[in-house]
């Protein structure tokens, strides 16, 4: 009997690798060859396709395509029918299967609803792509991406809640969490909690409404 929940109006197609708690909703379709991890929740109406590789409780909204060339880290959100793609230039007359290209998405990364990201680039750690954002080059860690072209308007914390501008030491501090990031050569990066530690019990429960958060936030 399979560890994973698979409703009854979807398709997984075999061999495929699904980890133990995952969940596959209505209407979805995993191709043979799809690799899947633990505790992802996979929402309605989404296609898998073949050697795609996805982490560790991933959240997929509904309405998504992943096609062969993505390759999704732990932890990262794709909100409804954000669009992903694995060739720039594609034709019809023109086979192109043999030159996907990699779209990596780093742990814990956001991807908002009705976003597109065009393939071949990285979307960063924690980064956060705004709703309907339109994404064309890297995106570096903990950034906060929106429009289209999408351009950085600021930093995220893990929590997904806006940076201040650092103090006159480089740190800014998460107005959820409390945890501390460090701004030093226009990178980011966590001064409390190592990246690829889980988040405790208590830090991994929203208890603040964003409008709270955002208040006098000025990217």
């Amino acid at each position: 009997m399979a560890d994973y929940f698979v409703h009854d109006s979807s398709y997984v197609d075999q061999p495929s690798n699904i980890g133990a708690g995952t969940k596959i909703w209505h209407f979805s379709h995993v191709m043979a060859g799809a690799r899947i991890g633990e505790r992802c929740n996979i929402g309605q109406n989404v296609n898998i396709d073949r050697h795609v590789v996805i982490g560790n409780n991933v959240k997929i909204q509904n309405n998504v395509s992943i096609y062969s060339g993505a390759v999704i880290e732990d932890d990262v959100f794709l909100g409804p029918s954000c669009v992903l793609t694995n060739v720039s230039n594609p034709r019809s007359q023109v086979n192109r299967q043999s030159l996907y290209e990699t779209t990596r998405f780093r742990r814990g990364c956001t991807i908002g609803a009705n976003a597109t990201i065009v393939c071949g680039i990285t979307i960063g750690r924690y980064a956060f792509v705004a709703a309907g954002a339109v994404v064309t080059r890297d995106v570096p860690d903990y950034a906060l991406v929106l429009g289209n072209p999408s351009r950085q308007k600021g930093w995220m914390s893990r929590h997904g809640v806006p940076l201040f501008s650092p103090d006159d030491t480089g740190v800014m501090v998460c107005r959820e969490s409390g945890l501390r990031y460090e701004l030093t050569d226009g990178r980011v990066r966590c001064l409390d909690l190592d990246e690829d530690a889980p988040l405790s019990v208590e830090l991994a429960t929203g208890t603040v409404g964003y409008d709270s958060l955002k208040a006098d936030y000025r990217p």
